[in-house]
């Protein structure tokens, strides 16, 4: 069954049990900007713990190559060097944008890495936001049209001045699913991996599903929905993330890449699919198509399954989720 997300991993650790030669081990570390928490099974303590090491090791080596905070990542390189010459990256940051520009094909532009644009004239924590004229004179380099991707020599190019790309919109996702392939590798068939609010779930809870909840937008201690889910990817993007309030409007960290300014239609979304990958690109989309665009058109793929939170409180289902 396909299914919703932010998780609340206190409830979900209800469910362990610890004999001494096996049981439930979990982490938690701060990387990539955001909460990094691992849960998983394994009969040996020392070989589970020694799995959890490699995801944390990975997710720093994906934040090293794709954050645009580390002005040395190859990511960097690209917004500092790209309008003026091609940029060498490796496959797998070029494959990643591949895939970025993929969400933005399919979510007719709602998704673009290139709001960054605009998104970095956004100072959240210091409550700053850019002005009318700002925006117009950024807007142009908004479009993913305008990344020239070179196949056979991975490079990658801006075919405009004044362009930058973000990936924070789908690299998290990306990370879940590059940790459960590291676990699953490991022999592992029982975990979470959750990067903020991504999440992937591989195989169940041991005879369990694991119980996912979507947290009220106003409220971290209230759900909306909760629902027994396992081996998905789930994403949630909320306005209640990284925000501040000025005049009565809301900024917040999800940019149209139409208008350079964050949507009030929507309060959050959560995608549940395949992978988390697929779920976190889709989840940014559908917010910024808003619920009922959103969810005509993720309801073209059928391996997809969409909840959002309205700015008046309602609640929208795809027809998968949909209740009786």
């Amino acid at each position: 069954m396909k299914a919703v997300a932010h998780l609340f991993a206190a409830a979900l650790s209800l469910f362990a049990v610890s004999p001494a030669y096996a049981d439930w081990l979990h982490r938690e570390e701060s990387i990539m900007g955001t909460r990094i928490y691992v849960e998983l099974w394994h009969d040996d303590r020392i070989q589970g713990e020694a799995a959890i090491d490699a995801v944390m090791a990975n997710m720093r080596r994906i934040d090293e190559l794709m954050s645009h905070y580390k002005p040395a990542s190859q990511l960097s390189q690209i917004n500092i060097r790209g309008a003026v010459e091609p940029v060498a990256v490796d496959p797998e940051l070029f494959d990643l944008i591949k895939t970025s520009i993929h969400f933005s094909e399919i979510t007719e532009g709602a998704f673009d890495i290139t709001y960054a644009s605009v998104g970095y004239l956004y100072d959240y924590p210091r409550h700053v936001h850019p002005t009318d004229a700002e925006i117009r004179a950024a807007l142009p380099g908004v479009n993913y049209r305008n990344l020239q991707l070179d196949a056979e020599h991975h490079t990658v190019r801006f075919a405009r001045e004044g362009m930058r790309i973000d990936l924070g919109g789908i690299a998290k996702g990306y990370a879940c699913d590059q940790a459960v392939g590291i676990l699953k590798r490991l022999g592992i068939a029982h975990a979470m991996v959750m990067a903020g609010g991504d999440t992937r779930l591989l195989g169940d809870r041991r005879g369990r599903p694991w119980v996912v909840g979507i947290r009220h937008p106003d409220n971290k201690d209230r759900i909306v929905l909760s629902m027994p889910l396992s081996d998905v990817g789930i994403s949630t993007s909320g306005d209640y993330e990284r925000f501040f309030d000025e005049g009565g409007v809301r900024y917040h960290h999800i940019i149209d890449p139409k208008t350079g300014r964050s949507p009030s239609g929507v309060r959050s979304v959560t995608i549940i699919g395949p992978t988390a990958t697929d779920t976190e690109g889709w989840s940014k989309g559908v917010f910024i198509k808003g619920p009922v665009e959103g969810i005509r058109l993720i309801e073209q793929y059928p391996e997809m399954d969409a909840v959002v939170v309205d700015k008046d409180g309602k609640v929208w289902y795809s027809k998968g989720l949909a209740p009786p």
